[in-house]
C-alpha cells in the first residue's frame, strides 16, 4: 500500500510544474481602445466593466490606450497601430474612431460605444443584423432628443424666446438633431440661430454672434468634435451667461449647467458585455447593435447660482443627478 501510495504521489506531483507552466504561459487578451478625443471619466465605466466580468488587466486582459486628442491623423496612426499589434478586439469610442477602426480592419473585431446612427454611417448592415466585423451600442435612440432639451432649456429660462444652437455641419448625423430643432421651433414658440462650427478657432467668434443676437439661451448638438471641446464651450458660456444645455453628462462635469441624454456610464459599461462575449468566442455579425436605454438629466447647481438661475423644484425633482 504504502509503494503505491509513493508511486502515486510522484506521479500527482510530477505533473504540477508541467501544469503550473501551461497556466504561466496562457495568453492574455489584447484589447485596444480607440478615441479621437482625450480620456473622461466614461472610459472608466468601460474599463469597471471589464472587471465586472472578471477581465482584470495586467493578469488575464492587456489594454492598448490610444487616445487622438483631436488629431486626425494620429487617430488613423492609432488604429493602423492596433491592427499590427494584431489585438483581439478594438473598442472604438464614437463614429469618428469607429470609422478610423473600420478602415484599418475588414477581420478584427470592432465594438463601438457611443457612435451616431451606426446603420446611416454603414458601421453595421443593420442593427439586429451588423453583418460584419462591427457591432456595438449607439449614442442615442433618434435626434427628437434636441426637442426635448430645448424644452428642458425653457423650464430653467421660462422667458425664452431667442434659441442659439451651435453644432457640427460635417456631419450628417447632427444635421438631422438640427433639422428636428428648426422643425420643433413653431411649436416651442422659439426663434433659432443657428451656428455652424467645425473648428476650435470658430468658438469665440460664434458666441460673439450668439451675444450680438441676443440670444437667451444655448443647445449644444453633441458630436465628437464638441465633446472634444466641452471644457472650452462651457467655460465660453460662462463668460457670455448664457443658459446652456448639453447632450450628456461629460459636458456638465466640466462645468456645465445642464444635460439630457444618454447614460454615457450605462453605455460604456454595456459595451463591455460585448467585448467578453467576443473574447468567449462570439462573431460581431451574430451580435446585435444595440440603442442605449437609459436616458439621464443632469443639474449643475453651482453653474446655476453663477449664472442667476433658480431651477424649479419641479425640474430639480425630475433630474436623475444634481451637483451642488
Amino acid at each position: 500500500m504504502r509503494r503505491r501510495e509513493f508511486i502515486k504521489g510522484i506521479a500527482v506531483s510530477s505533473t504540477w510544474p508541467f501544469a503550473a507552466g501551461a497556466q504561466q504561459t496562457l495568453k492574455a487578451a489584447r484589447i485596444g481602445y480607440l478615441a479621437f478625443r482625450s480620456p473622461m471619466s466614461a472610459d472608466d465605466s468601460f474599463f469597471q466593466g471589464l472587471r465586472n466580468f472578471g477581465w482584470i488587466e495586467g493578469q488575464n486582459i492587456l489594454i492598448e490606450r490610444r487616445f487622438a486628442a483631436g488629431n486626425a491623423e494620429q487617430l488613423a496612426d492609432s488604429a493602423a497601430e492596433l491592427v499590427r499589434l494584431k489585438v483581439d478586439v478594438i473598442v472604438a469610442a464614437a463614429s469618428v474612431a469607429t470609422q478610423a477602426a473600420k478602415n484599418a480592419t475588414a477581420s478584427i473585431p470592432i465594438v463601438f460605444v457611443n457612435a451616431g446612427d451606426p446603420v446611416g454611417q454603414g458601421f453595421v448592415q443593420s442593427l439586429a443584423h451588423p453583418a460584419g466585423n462591427v457591432t456595438g451600442i449607439a449614442f442615442d435612440a433618434s435626434p427628437d432628443v434636441t426637442a426635448k432639451q430645448a424644452q428642458l432649456l425653457i423650464e430653467v429660462v421660462p422667458k425664452l424666446s431667442r434659441l442659439a444652437v451651435l453644432w457640427n455641419p460635417t456631419s450628417a448625423l447632427m444635421r438631422s438633431y438640427w433639422n428636428v430643432i428648426e422643425a420643433s421651433a413653431p411649436a416651442l414658440h422659439i426663434e433659432l440661430q443657428s451656428l455652424e462650427v467645425q473648428d476650435p478657432n470658430e468658438l469665440d467668434g460664434a458666441f460673439d454672434a450668439m451675444t450680438r443676437q441676443h440670444a437667451d439661451g444655448l443647445l449644444v448638438l453633441s458630436d465628437s468634435f464638441t465633446t472634444l471641446y466641452r471644457a472650452r464651450l462651457t467655460e465660453l458660456a460662462a463668460k457670455h451667461n448664457l443658459p446652456a444645455i448639453y447632450g450628456h453628462s461629460q459636458y456638465i462635469e466640466a462645468g456645465g449647467l445642464m444635460s439630457y441624454g444618454p447614460s454615457l456610464s450605462d453605455t460604456y459599461g454595456r459595451a463591455a458585455e460585448f467585448v467578453d462575449k467576443i473574447l468567449k468566442g462570439a462573431q460581431p455579425a451574430d451580435l446585435p447593435s444595440e440603442q442605449p436605454t437609459k436616458f439621464e438629466l443632469i443639474i449643475n447647481l453651482g453653474t446655476a447660482k453663477t449664472l442667476g438661475l433658480e431651477i424649479p423644484p419641479t425640474l430639480l425633482a425630475r433630474a436623475d443627478k444634481v451637483i451642488e
